[in-house]
């Protein structure tokens, strides 16, 4: 019939719904992870209930990065700047500490890393889709910056 969108139509129209949407879910699991190694909840670093002694290298570092990282991409706020390094720490996450075990992820645990890594370089390219606050402080920037309507004042014969 014409005039009737396409599957393929509407699932575009609904692509930045459903990225922001992905943005979303994926950051929030992502900042769970931190904040379970950095205060114990959520059953706690690595599900021991405990938390990793501040500074400890590399997994307190990583606990901030997925913290404060996730927060930001969850918030859609410097989505990109803070997805490349989310993706860039997982995969440190991944070659560093699960490859050496096994080649493949489902040998050696590091499932959980290589899809936060894949997840967030996504985020790195794409921007935050819809209900972020980068799109919405961007368009609050363009307002701005557009000129203001001339007033046009009446003349007086």
């Amino acid at each position: 019939m014409p005039g009737r969108p396409t599957l393929p139509g509407r699932l575009d129209g609904a692509q930045p719904h459903v990225l922001g949407l992905f943005r979303i879910v994926v950051s929030l699991l992502f900042a769970c992870h931190g904040a379970a190694s950095l205060f114990g909840v959520l059953g706690g670093a690595a599900g021991s209930g405990g938390t990793l002694d501040a500074g400890t290298w590399p997994g307190w570092y990583a606990a901030v990065i997925q913290l404060v990282g996730g927060g930001l991409v969850l918030l859609g706020l410097g989505t990109r700047p803070a997805a490349v390094i989310c993706s860039g720490s997982m995969a440190y996450a991944y070659f560093k500490v699960h490859q050496p075990g096994a080649l493949w992820p489902l040998e050696n645990g590091g499932e959980a890393p290589a899809m936060f890594c894949w997840a967030f370089l996504l985020l790195a390219f794409t921007g935050s889709g819809t209900f972020g606050l980068d799109r919405l402080l961007a368009r609050r920037a363009a307002e701005r910056e557009q000129p203001a309507p001339e007033r046009q004042t009446p003349v007086a014969a």
